[in-house]
């Protein structure tokens, strides 16, 4: 058994669209591993969500940011 857990590669969902054939969602890692082999060995990876774009994600409420109180 394992005792030391595989890192995450973060990868763009363009490249696991891409790598869908032979991936499968593992629901214990949140992450994608091989199909097959996954289990024991190979890449575990992750969407990289620190990439998408800010600008789908405006936000309508009052600017609180540099507020000061009286």
């Amino acid at each position: 058994m394992r005792t030391v857990k595989r890192p995450r590669r973060y990868v763009s969902r363009y490249w696991l669209l891409l790598l869908r054939p032979i991936l499968r969602y593992s629901t214990s890692r949140d992450a994608y591993v091989l199909r097959g082999v996954g289990r024991r060995v190979g890449p575990v990876l992750r969407p990289n969500r620190r990439l998408m774009r800010l600008s789908s994600q405006q936000f309508d409420g009052s600017e609180r940011r540099g507020a000061r109180v009286a």
